[in-house]
């Protein structure tokens, strides 16, 4: 990777064990009170990743302008924190550690991370209710962790919003996507329970940074 060019898009793979870390926590992610808290349940936390460790920075609200977030933009949205061993293990430094190395991200770089579950209710399900997007970063990554029991979910990128998309995947266990948010479009398409009196849902984190000189301090 010697250009940034190199590193619009990336596709990776987590190691067996890193996944195998951290699957088990998702089982215990809370619902929310925002508009999709229902069938998103989600963790969110910030950290710095240097001397071998993730450090979990203090924590703050999460907010997108409605210009990237149609859905639920200049909304503050508080979400409990990822699990404490979940952020210590191996498999996260893993996770965060490929994230950074691919961007050659420094030291002090915040990275924030989202862990996420969609549940499948009542028919199809929207993974993105914002449809095609950007999340107002310079550099995201989608890990899927793991798919049970539904179809759909794919994650889709694009040139632009009104392209159509060049890359469609489902993303399976460890798989790893990273774009350059500010150049590329993502989207995902909805997902539905195949077994409809069994539970279905799609387990994924997102990782998102925004380099210092383009970051909005509060």
């Amino acid at each position: 990777m010697n250009s940034l060019l190199d590193r619009t898009l990336q596709l990776t793979q987590l190691s067996g064990q890193a996944v195998k870390e951290l699957s088990p926590s998702f089982d215990q992610l809370p619902k929310t009170d925002h508009a999709d808290g229902e069938y998103r349940l989600r963790r969110y936390s910030i950290v710095r990743v240097s001397n071998g460790k993730v450090q979990a920075m203090p924590a703050r609200r999460f907010m997108q302008s409605d210009e990237v977030n149609t859905f639920q933009g200049n909304v503050c949205r508080s979400f409990e924190p990822l699990d404490e061993n979940m952020l210590s293990s191996a498999g996260m430094y893993e996770m965060c550690e490929v994230f950074k190395n691919a961007n050659l991200l420094s030291d002090e770089q915040e990275i924030e991370i989202h862990q996420i579950r969609i549940a499948a209710i009542h028919g199809e399900t929207q993974v993105a209710p914002e449809g095609v997007h950007q999340d107002g970063f310079n550099h995201i990554a989608v890990i899927g962790i793991d798919r049970h029991n539904i179809e759909g979910g794919e994650f889709m990128v694009y040139r632009d919003k009104t392209d159509i998309p060049f890359l469609s995947m489902a993303l399976q266990q460890g798989e790893v996507a990273i774009l350059a948010d500010n150049q590329l479009w993502h989207n995902a398409r909805p997902i539905k329970a195949v077994k409809q009196d069994e539970q279905g849902y799609l387990d994924l984190f997102v990782l998102t940074a925004k380099e210092a000189a383009h970051a909005l301090h509060a």
